[in-house]
């Protein structure tokens, strides 16, 4: 008899000596029991705040369901099991949200049905209220090692708007880029369960993309919580608003998690349920990733540092020596983005050769662009921006007799009217945001 999944999440412990949180999950299915630990591991060096028992149960409490996708994900029971936490109606229906559509991109590549799967139990009796809990006017800045990022920190340094770098699993790229910033760091360790590693090398195991965009928020509101600070500030730009497809009518976004909507329900969230004393924002919201390309250009000494490759690096370290692999839709798309901008000569520099004479990128550049598939399931603009960066690209010459170029030129633009009118809209700031007021005028 077959025995029906189940998912149970078990609890945490924190031990504020140690500065450790642990995150427990079981996972259940045809008589074989898997249990499972996650750690977090927060700095010795910097002084803890007191933060109130019921405001730390809160925010461990989010974190155990947040950091539970990953495990979950594993077989995706209908069945969830809270062994010690009761939810509200519509405290479950946000993580029914996070779960479903931060798993889209999992759900789509994998062929499952997810109507009807995610389901959080709830109590019609609970009643969950917010922690009054004042923290100074200081701000972390989430830094991944790449442009945006980079992008956020000058622009409030410009803007005398001082901060702190947040950073979760370090590496060599973080470093180098935090060594530029030259600002204090706090750097936060996520480990997942080792068991992970080979259970995804099973046949009977689902494995995929999930929101870790979310896990890094709900990390970031207990580090505000823990040492101090007001405001989270990450770089999530306007486009990250734009999904791929439609898998049983609900649109499939590999950067849901950075998404606007992602931010406005994580927002009311904490502020309704956790605390209203800590916010969450993008500062780049308003902002096309051209856009953001174009300022990134001013910062010349951070080219041969940052990197935006999911293909050749992980959240944890590079799977080699080099920086950009070269054959993602990621490293396509930033090519053409900087080679709207800056010299051939130094674009090729960054990346050790030149994407647009890739005769087998072409199937991803005609993705990027809109015409062929669908947009590419990565951290990727529109197919409007790449249209614009090919014809900014076009226009400083230097590509000319490059392939994908030649492509662009005799396929793409022809059937491309008022391209001019398209570049003027990519680059109008987006009115859709949720930054704070004190922010507001930071461009």
């Amino acid at each position: 008899m077959t025995q029906e999944a189940i998912f149970i999440f078990s609890g945490h412990e924190w031990n504020p000596a140690e500065r450790t949180a642990k995150f427990f999950y079981k996972l259940q299915k045809d008589g074989e029991n898997l249990n499972f630990t996650e750690v977090l591991t927060f700095p010795l060096d910097k002084p803890l705040t007191n933060v109130p028992q019921e405001l730390l149960k809160k925010l461990l409490n989010s974190l155990l369901l947040v950091l539970g996708v990953s495990y979950y994900k594993i077989f995706c029971p209908k069945k969830i099991v809270l062994e010690n936490i009761t939810l509200s109606k519509e405290q479950a229906e946000f993580w029914n949200i996070v779960y479903t559509k931060g798993l889209g991109e999992f759900f789509y590549k994998n062929k499952i049905d997810f109507r009807g799967l995610i389901n959080f139990p709830f109590s019609d009796s609970a009643s969950e209220t917010a922690v009054s809990f004042p923290r100074q006017n200081k701000s972390l800045v989430g830094i991944g090692g790449g442009k945006d990022s980079v992008v956020t920190a000058e622009l409030l340094s410009a803007n005398k708007k001082d901060f702190t770098c947040f950073v979760v699993n370090k590496h060599d790229v973080r470093d180098d880029i935090l060594s530029l910033l030259g600002k204090d760091v706090i750097s936060v360790t996520k480990k997942v369960d080792l068991q992970l590693a080979e259970l995804n090398k099973r046949d009977d195991v689902y494995n995929g993309h999930f929101p870790i965009s979310a896990q890094y928020a709900f990390i970031g509101l207990l580090t505000a919580a823990l040492y101090d600070y007001q405001f989270i500030i990450v770089s999530n730009e306007h486009s990250s608003n734009y999904g791929s497809v439609l898998y049983y009518d609900m649109e499939i976004n590999h950067q849901w998690s950075k998404s606007l909507e992602f931010e406005t329900l994580f927002q009311e969230y904490a502020k309704k349920y956790i605390t209203n004393d800590i916010t969450y924002f993008s500062l780049l919201r308003s902002m096309s990733e051209i856009s953001i390309v174009k300022t990134f250009i001013n910062y010349p000494k951070y080219f041969p540092y940052f990197v935006s490759c999911n293909g050749n690096f992980t959240t944890i370290a590079p799977r080699s020596g080099k920086k950009w692999c070269g054959n993602c839709a990621k490293c396509a798309f930033v090519f053409v983005m900087l080679s709207a901008f800056l010299p051939k000569e130094e674009v090729v520099k960054i990346f050790g050769q030149n994407l647009l004479s890739r005769v087998d990128l072409i199937g991803t550049y005609k993705e990027l662009l809109g015409v062929e598939d669908i947009k590419p399931f990565d951290c990727v603009g529109t197919p409007d921006e790449v249209k614009v960066a090919f014809n900014l690209t076009l226009k400083r010459g230097e590509y000319d007799s490059d392939f994908v170029m030649r492509f662009f030129k005799e396929e793409v633009l022809p059937k491309t009217p008022n391209i001019e009118d398209l570049e003027r809209q990519i680059f109008e700031a987006s009115n859709e945001n949720k930054i704070p007021e004190e922010f507001k005028n930071i461009k």
